[in-house]
C-alpha cells in the first residue's frame, strides 16, 4: 500500500511539471513567441521586410541630402563671386580717407550684421559678442553709443538686455537675392533716422568654408572727416586731392560718406550670406 502511494505521488509531480499554465500557453501562440523560438538565445528577431524599407528610407535621405549639399555649393559659388567683386567697391575708401577704428567721438552707431535664420554657425553669437564689447567701450558720461540691428537672431539676442540702447531693427533682408540698390536704400533710411558722429559696421569677413574674421569698418560723418582731415589724422591724404566743379569739400564729404556706408554695408551684408547659403 505505501509502494503504490508513493508511486501515485510521483506521478502527480511529474503530470503537473508538463502541464503549461494559462499565461505561457497564451504566450506560445503569439508570433513573438513563435519568432522568439527561432531566434537564438539573446537576440531580437526583425522581420526581413522592415530591415527592406528601413534600407530604402535611408537611401532615400541620402539622395535628398546629396541634392541639398548641391544646391548650397552652387548659392554659395554664386554669392562668393558677388562678395569678391564688392570688396573693390568699399577697399578704395580705406585708401583714400583711412580708417580710424578708435577715433574718439561722442555720438556712435554700432551696426551689426547678424541672420534672420539659424543653424549658420557663430555668425550670429559673435557680432553680437563683439557689438557688446564695442558698445561697452564707446560708452561713457559725455558719450552715447546706439545699436542698429540686421536680422532677427541679433534682435533677439541683444534686446533681453540692451533694449534701451536699440535704435533700429531691421530684418527679412536677405529673404530675396541681395543687391546693391536694395542696400543703398536701406543705407540711407538707416542715415535718415539716426545721429552719429562715427558709424561702425560689425560683420563676419569670409576667409574659407571654415573660417571668417570678425571685422570692423568705420565710417565717419562728414564734420568729424573734415576735423580729421585739417588735424592731419588717418585722413589727412585727402588734401592732397583737388576738388573739380562746383561742390565744395563739405558737399563733397557728405557724398563720399553716404556712398562709403552703403558700399560697406553691402559687402558687410554679403560677407554674412555667404556662411548662410553654405549652412
Amino acid at each position: 500500500m505505501a509502494m503504490a502511494m508513493a508511486a501515485l505521488r510521483r506521478e502527480g509531480r511529474r503530470v503537473l511539471l508538463s502541464t503549461p499554465s494559462p499565461a505561457a500557453a497564451m504566450a506560445a501562440h503569439s508570433p513573438a513567441a513563435s519568432q522568439s523560438q527561432i531566434a537564438p538565445l539573446g537576440a531580437r528577431s526583425i522581420s526581413t521586410q522592415i530591415v527592406r524599407n528601413r534600407m530604402k528610407s535611408v537611401k532615400n535621405i541620402q539622395k535628398i541630402t546629396k541634392a541639398m549639399k548641391m544646391v548650397a555649393a552652387s548659392k554659395l559659388r554664386a554669392v562668393q563671386t558677388r562678395t569678391e567683386n564688392s570688396r573693390g567697391l568699399w577697399q578704395p575708401f580705406t585708401a583714400l580717407l583711412g580708417d580710424a577704428p578708435s577715433v574718439n567721438v561722442k555720438k556712435n552707431v554700432i551696426v551689426a550684421i547678424t541672420s534672420d535664420k539659424g543653424l549658420c554657425g557663430g555668425i550670429n553669437s559673435t557680432s553680437v559678442k563683439v557689438s557688446k564689447a564695442l558698445q561697452k567701450m564707446t560708452s561713457g558720461p559725455e558719450k552715447e553709443s546706439k545699436y542698429v540691428i540686421l536680422g532677427e537672431k541679433g534682435k533677439v539676442q541683444l534686446i533681453r538686455d540692451s533694449r534701451k540702447h536699440i535704435e533700429m531693427t531691421v530684418s527679412e533682408l536677405q529673404k530675396n537675392p541681395i543687391n546693391y540698390t536694395q542696400v543703398a536704400v536701406l543705407a540711407d533710411d538707416i542715415l535718415k533716422n539716426v545721429e552719429y558722429d562715427a558709424i561702425r559696421v560689425v560683420f563676419n569677413k569670409f576667409q574659407s568654408v571654415i573660417s571668417f574674421r570678425p571685422t570692423l569698418a568705420t565710417i565717419l560723418s562728414p564734420e568729424v572727416m573734415e576735423k580729421e582731415s585739417e588735424s592731419g589724422g588717418k585722413v589727412g591724404e585727402l588734401d592732397s586731392y583737388e576738388i573739380e566743379g562746383g561742390e565744395t569739400k563739405s558737399e563733397i564729404l557728405q557724398n563720399l560718406t553716404e556712398f562709403q556706408f552703403s558700399c560697406v554695408m553691402y559687402n558687410a551684408v554679403l560677407e554674412n550670406a555667404q556662411k548662410i547659403d553654405q549652412s
